[in-house]
């Protein structure tokens, strides 16, 4: 199966924020760098993902597991408000916030995570 990489420009580079304004005024960064967009990643869309998102962990001994039951608090390693890990099939690609719609339980992500900067 071959990959073909999108080289998308890294905004984090520039503190003066001309590349962004570049990019809102639909203009390239360089003469050289191509220009791409949703379509070029079509072929993707279709895959299916399992995304995750972890509040915390835990680690505890296989007999203390078998005595958990209904009500049995664990502690996780997370703080309150801290936030949570995002995984797209098991690699971290983000951070976020637990967020209540209606009555149920999303995400909002806060941060996104470099590639090779994640655990």
């Amino acid at each position: 199966m071959a990959t073909d990489n999108v080289d998308l420009p890294d905004l984090s580079q520039d503190a003066t924020g001309d590349a962004a304004a570049a990019l809102l005024n639909n203009e390239t960064l360089s003469e050289t760098a191509p220009r791409h967009s949703a379509a070029d990643l079509e072929a993707v869309f279709d895959v299916p993902v399992t995304v995750s998102a972890v509040l915390g962990k835990s680690g505890m001994e296989v007999s203390q597991l078998l005595k958990l039951g209904r009500g049995t608090i664990v502690e996780l390693d997370r703080k309150v408000g801290e936030a949570i890990d995002i995984y797209v099939n098991d690699r971290l690609v983000a951070r976020g916030e637990v967020v209540l719609v209606e009555d149920r339980l999303g995400i909002t992500m806060t941060e996104i995570i470099k590639a090779g900067s994640g655990s």
